[in-house]
């Protein structure tokens, strides 16, 4: 088991592993620039990389060492190698796992960069290779999911038919910000929220959502030609929880218009259960205006001509700022603004 610690001068680093006797090696911040570069491009491997970021993420070196296929002591001293070789702790240790310290924290973000680096140049290779093929990761919520993302994925194929799209549920800003700093998605499409002041990430607005009133096409509100809002306070609602963004938005349509948020009947964000519920009985729900083609194609789902107050609730692109997107991932956001500006046209949500 390597023993790490700093010498008085903190010039060098002992380690007592060889044979029982105590040695003094060069630590790496204070070779030479020659002879670091030389140490680093000798000693430094992706693999050594990848175990650590491994391990930091899962928190525990048993279940890292699962991940990767290795057995628990070979992940152990590799990450034991790659502290030595930089002279500084990475990992702190315990029985409840691991976790990574201060200078951990940056290996692991020049980790992640390096990674970001070598497979966006992957990606660019395929894309010269086949333009028509490739892979890209996007983050989006629920509503997302069934408005602007699906239209914009159609799109995208109709140019490059052999293209691979994962779309990834993220529908917390929480959810989108692990994400995006744990580099399992490209960008994120969806409710723009307070990472737009955070300096890790960068948005990109591509218009402001709408809510609109939707019922199942046999309930009497949706064949009157106006409604007011004020008139639907008593009926049964179908809305999301007011700790949610979505129930906070919600709230906010009826206090604009100087009403009190009707109690709900059922309490759900989920737009299947809604669509479910909208279609089999006499309930009302808010939804996303950028979901109407949809509701327009479902005989079972009809809009309620309910004039509401302009809402501000923003969608757009989410990415980590100083990230190059690859060729695909660009060409699906440029999509995406043309879908985007294509919506605010018809429903003047810009």
């Amino acid at each position: 088991m390597n023993t790490l610690l700093l010498c008085p001068c903190q010039s060098r680093i002992w380690n007592t592993q060889i044979c029982g006797w105590w040695y003094c090696l060069p630590v790496m911040g204070n070779l030479p620039g020659m002879d670091r570069n030389t140490r680093i491009g000798q000693r430094l491997k992706l693999r050594d990389l990848h175990c650590l970021m491994t391990a930091a993420q899962a928190g525990s070196m048993s279940r890292a060492a699962r991940a990767l296929g290795v057995s628990q002591p070979v992940l152990s001293k590799t990450i034991a190698d790659l502290e030595f070789l930089l002279g500084v702790r990475l990992l702190d240790r315990s029985p409840k796992g691991v976790e990574p310290t201060v200078h951990g924290r940056n290996m692991l973000a020049t980790g992640h960069a390096i990674f970001d680096e070598l497979r966006l140049g992957v990606e660019e290779i395929e894309y010269l290779s086949d333009p028509s093929a490739g892979e890209l990761s996007v983050g989006s919520n629920e509503a997302s999911t069934i408005g602007i993302v699906p239209a914009a994925i159609e799109r995208m194929r109709r140019e490059h038919p052999r293209v691979v799209v994962r779309v990834v549920l993220v529908n917390t800003a929480e959810e989108q910000r692990e994400a995006l700093l744990e580099r399992r998605i490209d960008f994120a499409i969806g409710r723009l929220s307070d990472s737009r002041s955070e300096p890790r990430f960068e948005s990109e607005l591509l218009f402001d959502q709408q809510q609109v009133v939707v019922a199942g096409r046999q309930n009497p509100w949706t064949r009157r030609p106006r409604v007011k809002l004020a008139e639907l306070l008593g009926e049964r609602w179908v809305l999301p929880s007011i700790e949610t963004t979505s129930g906070r938005l919600a709230a906010e349509v009826f206090s604009a218009s100087g009403l009190p948020t009707p109690r709900a009947a059922v309490v759900t964000s989920s737009f299947l259960l809604n669509r479910g519920l909208l279609e089999r009985g006499q309930f009302l729900a808010l939804m996303p205006a950028s979901i109407l083609p949809l509701v327009m194609n479902n005989s079972k789902l009809r809009q309620v001509a309910v004039a509401l107050p302009r809402q501000l609730a923003p969608v757009g692109v989410v990415k980590l700022r100083n990230r190059v997107p690859s060729p695909l991932a660009g060409k699906f956001v440029a999509i995406a603004r043309e879908i985007a500006r294509e919506m605010s046209g018809r429903h003047g949500e810009a």
